[in-house]
């Protein structure tokens, strides 16, 4: 992190916790060639993060790590600094020049598996605000447990709501995922279809397929949409898309109904809802299928009806769900 490589590291390491040390002893300890870790003290040496042993002058000590560390901090903040100044600078030339774009260089074409992937992930992290995305099954470019930077934008705040297709709920773990995600502020809704799969930052950029997903031997490839009303229709249809799906995961505030049921029960029926199979309710809900089976046998007998659409209306109506 502080622009040091594994060696100079684990030397530094090694020698704040001993008196002092010759290169031949460090070399003994760390395990490494003699050579490279001569090299290494040089340099050490140069970045003031050891010096010399004034009694023996083939030893070495280390630096008080507060000082020696706390330039490089220092130095590398001022960098960080003048990296912000820069992107602000290039991002007001940037602008300028799109203000003379045709309409249609609103539109950018991502070329290559990689190259989706890439701006996949940039989007994600250069997102301040809001992420917003459509979800189908089948995979293109990146798997969704691959998917590392999501975790950390919802780390720094970044609000996420995904729609899935209820398809994608029947592959092996994806259920489980679904609950590990919603569990960190995630908002997750299925909907039976999606005529898209897209990724939204902000409402500043937008990132959708090349082609047609029925196209046959289509090329893997991608539209980066920036502020248009190309994009405002994309997020006026994620909206739209939002209304109609149902959620997959019980809000955060609810505190049961007015006739008790568990928690258990209440995420079944919000599943049940969503149009989420059996096999997948287990597998987010971690229990067997025949539980699945049992309590929904129960639940229908509660409500006195005899079918699942029957079960949907009737929990709607003494408000089991909202």
């Amino acid at each position: 992190m502080l622009g040091l490589n594994e060696l100079q590291e684990r030397a530094y390491r090694q020698l704040v916790e001993l008196p002092s040390a010759a290169a031949e002893n460090l070399a003994k300890i760390l395990e490494a060639d003699l050579g490279d870790v001569r090299l290494t003290l040089d340099s050490l040496e140069t970045l003031g993060l050891v010096a010399r042993s004034i009694a023996t002058l083939d030893h070495f000590i280390a630096s008080p790590p507060e000082l020696a560390l706390g330039s490089l901090i220092v130095e590398q903040q001022q960098d960080l600094r003048r990296a912000e100044l820069e992107l602000h600078a290039l991002n007001g030339l940037f602008q300028r020049a799109a203000t003379g774009r045709a309409g249609l260089d609103v539109i950018d074409i991502v070329r290559g598996p990689q190259a989706v992937a890439q701006h996949f992930a940039q989007l994600q992290r250069g997102a301040k605000q809001t992420v917003w995305a459509m979800v189908k099954p089948d995979v293109t470019v990146v798997e969704s447990e691959d998917n590392t930077d999501e975790g950390a934008a919802l780390e720094r705040g970044v609000k996420y709501k995904v729609i899935v297709e209820s398809q994608a709920f029947n592959k092996p773990g994806f259920a489980n995922q679904v609950a590990m995600t919603a569990a960190t502020g995630e908002e997750i809704r299925a909907t039976d279809s999606l005529p898209l799969r897209m990724l939204i930052a902000d409402r500043e950029l937008a990132l959708l397929p090349l082609n047609s997903e029925s196209a046959a031997n289509s090329e893997i490839g991608a539209l980066l949409i920036r502020p248009s009303g190309l994009l405002d229709a994309m997020c006026a249809l994620f909206e739209l898309s939002w209304k109609q799906a149902q959620p997959t995961y019980l809000p955060a505030n609810d505190l049961g109904t007015a006739e008790s049921l568990d928690e258990i029960d209440r995420h079944l029926l919000v599943l049940l809802r969503a149009g989420i199979t059996d096999k997948a309710m287990a597998g987010q809900l971690s229990v067997s299928l025949r539980t699945i089976q049992r309590r929904l046998q129960l639940l229908m007998n509660r409500a006195e009806v005899s079918t699942r659409f029957q079960l949907g209306v009737a929990a709607a109506q003494r408000g089991w769900i909202e």
